[in-house]
């Protein structure tokens, strides 16, 4: 029962962080391109896998910890689903360049991200 809380904490946090910082770049940056999305994708990946290898490989975290911060944090934060909505209303829209751009860039930038994490947390 404490996992299932723990997920339910921390994907309501995870949910308010990605609606925060989500707002603060789609104001700052109000464009056709969803740099909010992009941004949320690739800091998820960098995090997830950095507290992967920390909470597994380092610190040897109780599972509970490992699937609440994973599951329920980076879960809601992360907008995979998201994403796929944006390209194809940008697909409906025929902006198809930046369709293109934003499965490009999400997909490259999110696997560096995972990898840098991954390679981040190897390092200390």
């Amino acid at each position: 029962m404490g996992t299932v809380v723990g997920v339910a904490v921390a994907g309501a946090l995870g949910a308010l962080a990605r609606y925060g910082l989500g707002g603060l770049i789609s104001t700052r940056f109000p464009t056709a391109f969803p740099w909010d999305t992009l941004v949320i994708n690739v800091t998820g990946s960098f995090v997830l896998g950095f507290l992967f290898v920390l909470l597994t490989e380092r610190l040897n975290a109780p599972p509970s910890l490992r699937t609440a911060i994973t599951i329920g944090f980076l879960g809601a934060y992360t907008t995979f689903s998201t994403f796929s909505l944006e390209t194809v209303r940008l697909l409906e829209d025929g902006s198809y360049a930046l369709a293109g751009l934003n499965v490009g860039t999400s997909v490259v930038f999110g696997l560096g991200a995972a990898w840098i994490g991954i390679a981040t947390a190897r390092a200390i």
